[in-house]
């Protein structure tokens, strides 16, 4: 078992039941998923940037990688429908609770300036996204390895009906929010 999913469940559900206000066990907030997608725009002019952004987000989550496809033609940029400009990983369950373990604890202090995520970033529904804007905070990835700095995009999929049960859940998980 996860440390994280371990102190989701012995200390995050009851300090939710009891702040939110809730009293089924099943209502409580959780984590669903996390989306970390990896956008290569550089991959119109040259296709082998994806292959290392693949591989690249392939150590950092430890799953690999799916392919995402431009849905629609864009004569400005080049771009067909149907070519190959990202790439994405879904984490669930045991990988997920890993993941966003490493992430509040040894990434994001790593990032140069930090003073907390935004809390700003929830979409209403109770989904938080955050961005990063280079992968070399995150251990796994080898310096002299590297071509080109490249950011993404992490989507943490939660249950909570709105951003306040959201919000609480995150913040009881660890994740470092900004003190307005």
């Amino acid at each position: 078992m996860s440390r994280l999913y371990e102190k989701y469940m012995k200390e995050v559900v009851p300090e939710l039941r009891k702040e939110l206000d809730i009293t089924n066990v099943m209502a409580v907030p959780r984590l669903e998923k996390i989306i970390v997608n990896v956008g290569v725009g550089d991959a119109i002019q040259n296709i082998k940037l994806l292959d290392t952004a693949k591989a690249e987000l392939g150590l950092i989550t430890g799953q690999m990688p799916a392919i995402g496809r431009a849905k629609k033609s864009i004569a400005a940029f080049k771009l067909r429908k149907g070519q190959p400009v990202a790439c994405y990983v879904t984490l669930r369950r045991r990988r997920m609770y890993e993941f966003l373990d490493r992430l509040m604890n040894i990434v994001l202090p790593r990032v140069r300036d930090f003073r907390g995520v935004p809390p700003g970033s929830f979409d209403g529904r109770g989904n938080y996204t955050l961005g990063i804007r280079d992968q070399l905070v995150f251990p796994e990835i080898d310096y002299t390895k590297v071509e080109r700095p490249r950011g993404m995009n992490i989507t943490i999929v939660t249950s909570a009906r709105n951003d306040k049960e959201a919000h609480a859940l995150l913040k009881k998980l660890g994740m470092p929010f900004r003190e307005a």
